[in-house]
């Protein structure tokens, strides 16, 4: 059985399931308690776990991140909120040198359980320096697990996997889904955990693949409805769910099946998620190409503030059907 609940509502559910199985388990950040959240992901849970469960940090994430690292340490399982991931860069050198360090330097003897989470996305007009989207960036550094959930369901799953993993593991969620719907599994029939480093096929088809993650999963579904409805192309969507650790074996599987792709990414061309993605298919399915593998990716420009502009800057629909209509 399944209930439809909102990115946010599953999120939150996730949240509360492993505060109750884990007494080490508390959430850390920015207005994450009374006010229930900058973005109502956290709504109810203060007035639920009390101020020892859920605590407000003030505004300072080199601060309250690197007190999460230490805390983490000592065997706490803290949940970081980043109000942006933007933000990031205050506090570079814990989540990188810190975080990501500590178990190989330490020869295996201390893990850092951390979970950092909040979003990481353009397209809601707030400037340049809100708007980075560095999953990527992240996944470049051993140590560190990254995974970018598209669904309600694959939110709840995400995060509470993320939760029990032993390593950091970085949430990269999306303001424009967070009141999105979807089916998520009723608790009463068991505990639901999406495994990270485990893509998922959210749509079948044979003539072309279009491999995506976190919003750009939704656009690419959009686009295979258009694409199979008008112009009589089958596209099989896959959602990566996981950057780091990388399902290698289905974004092959899925390529060697239609012979053509296309990598559909809200980060910046250079360096981006479809880079790496792109790679790995040409060094171990380029027998199995078609055609050359093509990418729609944001253009490669800071965040434009205009919003019919920055619509257009990132991964939509339309440029998903364009880019698979030069292959037919």
């Amino acid at each position: 059985m399944s209930r439809t609940l909102t990115y946010r509502e599953a999120l939150r559910e996730g949240l509360d399931e492993e505060l109750a199985r884990d007494p080490n388990v508390v959430l850390l950040g920015e207005e994450v308690a009374q006010y229930n959240g900058a973005y109502k992901v956290t709504e109810g849970l203060w007035k639920k776990w009390g101020d020892k469960r859920i605590v407000d940090t003030p505004i300072s994430e080199a601060g309250f991140i690197g007190m999460g690292i230490g805390a983490s340490m000592l065997g706490v399982r803290p949940v970081m909120e980043l109000m942006f991931w933007s933000f990031h860069s205050v506090a570079f050198d814990q989540l990188v040198n810190n975080a990501a360090c500590v178990r190989y330097m330490s020869g295996g003897l201390i893990n850092c359980p951390i979970v950092m989470r909040g979003p990481a996305n353009g397209g809601t007009n707030v400037g340049a320096t809100h708007s980075h989207i560095p999953e990527g960036l992240f996944a470049a550094f051993p140590g560190l697990k990254v995974c970018a959930p598209a669904t309600p369901a694959d939110a709840k799953g995400l995060i509470k996997a993320a939760i029990r993993d032993n390593d950091p593991v970085y949430v990269m969620e999306n303001t424009l889904l967070y009141g999105t719907t979807g089916e998520v599994p009723d608790p009463a029939e068991g505990d639901y955990v999406v495994p990270l480093g485990k893509a998922d096929i959210k749509r079948e088809g044979k003539d072309i693949s279009l491999i995506a993650h976190g919003r750009s999963v939704i656009h690419a579904l959009a686009a295979a409805e258009t694409l199979q409805t008008e112009h009589g192309i089958s596209a099989e969507v896959v959602d990566l769910r996981s950057i780091r650790p990388l399902d290698v074996d289905t974004i092959l599987a899925s390529v060697k099946k239609t012979n053509r792709v296309v990598l559909v990414d809200e980060s910046k061309p250079f360096g981006g998620v479809s880079a790496m993605v792109a790679t790995l298919i040409q060094e171990h399915a380029f027998d199995y190409l078609d055609a050359p593998i093509k990418r729609v990716c944001t253009i490669d420009a800071p965040a434009i503030y205009s919003p019919h502009i920055e619509n257009e800057q990132l991964p939509n629909p339309r440029r998903i059907v364009e880019k698979v209509r030069t292959f037919f």
